[in-house]
């Protein structure tokens, strides 16, 4: 059997107010074909299907259109478990109607978990589908009495695995924090101060873990303890990631070879430095002109309309930074009595420093203490 994980969609997502449903249709146009030329079997979608819990219409459609060309054209199997992006309720609506034709989706989470058992070859497998549940909603679900991420899991775990089959691969699916996994800045936080973490060690036991909500690809614990990985970049604190999709072929007796096939963005997202003059005549012969671009600017002096330039050359230019500013001490105390002492002098000195990373000159300290001395006398200041 052979099975397709991704997971991380986020359809209908915006990257700094910019649309990426386009971005996002080029890429899971890809999945339909390597579901289609790699002979794949089960796709697991391992939850945050959707950006947030009312996707726009538009990202519903995209979704439909994806479904209907594997449940229906390619007649594959379908699983789709809620993220902690989604509204289970919303995704999960008429589920029962959908698996006669291949679509299996957990939305809420079910006091009875029971094992999803499909056959292939003259064998079964069984899929245990685990929508994101915090600790109240398993509370509140399962009765059992749990107050941390990490006894939910649990919790759910065990309930799982009363109902596996002696002999049988067992293929679960959840959307979780495993502990020691990499993050990235574009994924919500599904408890503060890392309360939301799971040991690695509570998936152990089965065949194949297909884990969603961090956006990097990765394995925790064990090779089939796995992250997928979003399907695009979503922040620029991924801008090294390879985006792709986790191919995972699984025998009648459990063993298992992993590989991945990787998908090729639309417009990738990346990350120029330099002075803005020399990334402009860059841009002007740049073949990747459209991509999504940060840039750190190593320029010292004042710049003007500097978004303005780089769209001409980079139309996506979404943000552009000065590459002494990031490099600030930002553990420097707030406004304090002894600042208050400070002269204009001092004060704008520290100021200049900070944002250009240099001191001022004496010739520029002499031109501020001029302005200075002007400023005082329109204002009768003594």
């Amino acid at each position: 059997m052979r099975l397709l994980h991704t997971s991380d969609w986020h359809l209908g997502r915006q990257l700094h107010g910019v649309s990426l449903l386009e971005d996002q249709a080029h890429v899971l146009q890809q999945i339909v074909e390597i579901v289609r030329e790699e002979a794949v079997d089960v796709v697991a979608i391992a939850g945050d299907i959707y950006d947030r819990s009312v996707p726009p219409a538009e990202a519903v459609s995209l979704m439909g259109e994806f479904l209907r060309s594997l449940c229906l054209e390619l007649q594959r199997q379908v699983l789709v478990i809620a993220g902690n992006h989604d509204s289970p309720e919303r995704l999960g609506f008429a589920a029962e109607l959908f698996s006669d034709a291949g679509l299996h989706i957990a939305g809420p989470l079910q006091s009875d978990i029971k094992p999803i058992t499909l056959r292939f070859a003259e064998h079964d497998y069984d899929f245990f589908a685990l929508p994101y549940a915090g600790p109240a909603t398993v509370r509140q679900a399962l009765g059992a009495q749990v107050s941390t991420h990490e006894e939910a899991m649990a919790a759910l775990l065990e309930r799982a695995q009363a109902q596996r089959t002696a002999g049988r691969p067992s293929i679960v699916l959840a959307h979780c924090f495993v502990d020691g996994a990499s993050e990235s800045e574009s994924e919500r936080p599904l408890s503060m101060g890392g309360a939301d973490r799971v040991p690695a060690s509570l998936f152990m036991p089965y065949t194949y873990a297909a884990l969603g909500h961090l956006h990097g690809r990765q394995f925790q614990g064990a090779p089939h303890i796995r992250y997928s990985g979003s399907i695009l970049k979503y922040s620029f604190s991924e801008v090294n990631h390879n985006k792709s999709v986790t191919l995972v072929d699984i025998s009648a007796s459990g063993e298992i070879e992993i590989d991945e096939r990787p998908l090729k963005p639309l417009r990738n997202l990346r990350i120029l430095e330099g002075q803005l003059e020399e990334l402009l005549e860059q841009g002007a012969s740049d073949p990747h002109f459209e991509d999504f671009i940060g840039v750190r600017l190593s320029d010292s002096g004042a710049l003007l309309d500097v978004m303005g330039k780089l769209r001409r050359v980079y139309p996506n230019a979404l943000q552009a930074q000065f590459a002494a500013r990031e490099q600030l001490d930002h553990s420097a105390p707030l406004a304090s009595r002894e600042m208050l002492q400070k002269s204009q002098l001092e004060l704008f000195s520290e100021f200049f420093q900070e944002v250009q990373g240099d001191a001022l000159s004496d010739e520029q300290k002499d031109y501020l203490l001029s302005v200075l001395d002007s400023l005082d006398q329109e204002e009768g200041n003594p």
